[in-house]
């Protein structure tokens, strides 16, 4: 069953471009039966692996950014540690209820995303660097917390305000996606919240349908692909803000 969550995953995550952690994340509570903690760091040792092998295909097409990826790792590797730790600290129902509304917001954010307009006067020289160190920021907490792969976060900073192609600043994120998930994997694993056990099957059956994910892209229409996508989302995460707060609280 952890290979199929794992597939499932690496498709959703494929067919728009994210690490599919956001997929993985809910498969593995509700399937798996693994607490929301333990979901979040596990997640992120899979996706570990996710950015590696999307990196390397990206990088034979020359749509990778080195420079760019390392001014993104060097402020989300700092911060990564602290969301995974802020997630720990956090009772499982409001770490749930945080989960949910994240995923509503990278549904709507899928979903306008095509129409929002490029920043004009961002994209060159130190305004650039600025960017890509904020996003990293940002994105090392939110990767950390959420047990995901922070595309959400730095592929539209980087089309939208720092001027990058869409392949180009997905396959950025993706290289600069392993060192900071790597730092979240390592905390989570110390504070007990990676199921080990469970690696083998979710590793390749991420990377598999990662590659069945992206291929199936080309096919169906990217209106059609961010309406499903979005849709799944909005579902989940409004299953997952229903959390009820326990009695004690």
């Amino acid at each position: 069953m952890n290979i199929l969550t794992g597939l499932l995953a690496g498709m959703f995550g494929g067919l728009v471009g994210l690490g599919g952690g956001v997929i993985m994340i809910p498969l593995m509570v509700s399937v798996l039966k693994l607490t929301q903690h333990e979901a979040h760091g596990t997640s992120l040792v899979a996706l570990v692996f996710t950015g590696i092998a999307g990196a390397i295909v990206y990088g034979l097409k020359d749509a990778v950014d080195i420079s760019a990826a390392v001014l993104l790792t060097s402020t989300a590797v700092i911060t990564a540690r602290a969301g995974a730790h802020f997630a720990h600290s956090l009772p499982e129902w409001t770490l749930k209820r945080s989960f949910g509304f994240f995923l509503v917001f990278v549904s709507l954010l899928m979903l306008v995303k095509p129409y929002l307009p490029p920043m004009s006067g961002m994209d060159s020289g130190w305004m650039r660097s600025v960017v890509l160190l904020l996003a990293g920021v940002f994105t090392g907490f939110l990767s950390g917390m959420m047990g995901v792969g922070g595309g959400t976060i730095m592929v539209p900073a980087m089309v939208l305000l720092a001027g990058f192609g869409q392949h180009l600043a997905q396959g950025t994120s993706l290289l600069a996606m392993v060192p900071a998930g790597g730092v979240g994997a390592y905390t989570h694993g110390k504070l007990g919240n990676v199921r080990t056990s469970l690696l083998p099957g979710l590793v390749p059956g991420i990377l598999i349908g990662t590659y069945l994910g992206g291929s199936l892209a080309h096919v169906l229409s990217d209106l059609v692909l961010r309406i499903v996508f979005a849709m799944v989302l909005i579902w989940t995460g409004t299953r997952y803000l229903r959390t009820k707060r326990p009695a004690r609280y």
